[in-house]
């Protein structure tokens, strides 16, 4: 299929009558790629949780330190974002083979929105590769299956799961998909991943009601709970910690504590 053709069948498959993750998100990062129904389920979590949009920022700026370590400092040259969201600046593509030119990346998404915009996710170096997989995270296998068009399975990979663990309920078993997504991974891969917390009442109250009209609800977990899903690998200091605690920036103003509502981690594969 031509890439116009894709795009059209991809906007055909949009529902512009309830709110979609990628679009809110895309709201609460100053986009503009949504449509009212999305901004109005933004603004309905701003007003009940008005640091959202700051939580937004926050993990896209954990995105770019994690990316920037992995292939700075563990030598990370393929990519595997799922979840990927809608295009901004510095995707994953963008920041590693900033450094990389070679680094090569897969993005997996289910939203039709996304699969629609995906050419500017597919800009890449000459010496790299970028790739877009049009496919919901609760289908690893064949995630897996068709990242490894564009990854080298016997070389490490580093899986990126932002905000995508909580859009899975307990009864699709979002541990056990991580644990099918690392366990075809040659030791040396890494997984990333961050969600929100169920610590704080306003950001409870703001999701709950977000769930009432959303496409795919979201789930809150305690930072206990999303730390399990590092379980059997490695886990890179400093741990399970709130996104802004995890290697911030010399020059990074300090954020209130009203905002730690997410946390995160990066693990090896041993």
């Amino acid at each position: 299929m031509r890439d116009s053709d894709a795009e059209a069948s991809a906007w055909a498959r949009v529902d512009t009558t309830v709110p979609h993750s990628a679009r809110v998100w895309d709201f609460l990062l100053g986009g503009k790629d949504h449509f009212p129904v999305d901004r109005e389920a933004g603004e309905t979590l701003l007003r009940l949780f008005p640091d959202f949009a700051m939580v937004a920022r926050l993990q896209r700026e954990f995105l770019i330190r994690s990316v920037r370590h992995l292939v700075q400092e563990a030598g990370i040259r393929q990519f595997l974002d799922i979840g990927t969201g809608l295009p901004t600046a510095n995707n994953t593509h963008e920041v590693a083979q900033g450094i990389a030119p070679e680094t090569r990346v897969v993005y997996v998404d289910h939203d039709p929105i996304v699969l629609a915009h995906a050419r500017a996710l597919l800009t890449s170096t000459p010496e790299g590769a970028t790739d877009y997989v049009d496919s919901d995270v609760r289908r690893p296998d064949l995630i897996l299956e068709q990242a490894a068009r564009t990854l080298d399975f016997t070389r490490p990979i580093a899986v990126m799961m932002l905000s995508i663990a909580g859009q899975v309920t307990d009864d699709d078993d979002p541990r056990g998909i991580v644990e099918r997504l690392m366990r075809p991974l040659p030791s040396g891969s890494y997984l990333v991943l961050s969600d929100g917390t169920n610590t704080n009442p306003a950001l409870i109250e703001a999701v709950t009601a977000y769930n009432r009209n959303a496409a795919n609800s979201y789930q809150l977990r305690s930072p206990e709970q999303i730390a399990d899903f590092f379980t059997g690998l490695e886990v890179v200091e400093p741990g399970v910690v709130p996104t802004p605690e995890w290697h911030p920036d010399p020059d990074r103003w300090d954020e209130p504590a009203t905002v730690i509502s997410a946390v995160c981690g990066v693990a090896r594969k041993p």
